[in-house]
């Protein structure tokens, strides 16, 4: 497996893995339009990504083709030194424990190379699969927020977990 940016030559194999994935996917994700399955569509949507100064995507790459995304996005530097974190693996490749080390693998990048100092992430309280990735990569549950993100159709609550990375200075590298 290889975690690396996104770049807009992922988008027909991305398309395809969203595509078969889309039935196990739909009760955490927003209601997508047909467009969102288009290459073209995800060719400039992977082109704007890559220009936002507090975002940074990721495709999970394994035989030449994408089966899993993570992004950071609402990065804040200064005091504050922290991003969201999002992530899916292809249905296809469920259960072999690729969720938990892309996320490993982000957390090493926000900490040693995007120098952040916390990273948060949240679920819908019946999403044990991504409850189980984060908590096997530190993450603590910090709180529960209702009508939080309009997913699959709906208003719906969500727990919030976070994850210190370090407790250095801001911006500071580490040693």
């Amino acid at each position: 497996m290889l975690l690396r940016p996104v770049e807009p030559g992922d988008a027909a194999s991305f398309c395809e893995a969203q595509w078969r994935s889309r039935e196990q996917r739909a009760p955490w994700e927003p209601q997508r339009d047909m467009e969102w399955y288009d290459p073209d569509f995800q060719t400039a949507r992977f082109r704007e990504l890559r220009s936002s100064d507090n975002l940074v995507p990721w495709v999970l790459i394994a035989d030449d083709r994408v089966i899993g995304t993570a992004t950071l996005s609402n990065i804040v530097g200064g005091a504050w030194r922290s991003g969201d974190l999002g992530y899916w693996v292809d249905v296809a490749e469920v259960g072999r424990g690729l969720a938990s080390a892309t996320v490993a693998a982000v957390c090493e990048i926000a900490d040693t190379e995007l120098l952040l100092h916390r990273i948060a992430a949240s679920t819908k309280p019946d999403n044990t699969a991504s409850q189980r990735v984060l908590a096997k990569n530190g993450f603590e549950q910090y709180g529960f927020a209702r009508n939080y993100l309009h997913i699959n159709g709906s208003w719906g609550d969500n727990n919030l977990y976070q994850r210190i990375l370090n407790d250095r200075a801001p911006g500071e590298p580490p040693t």
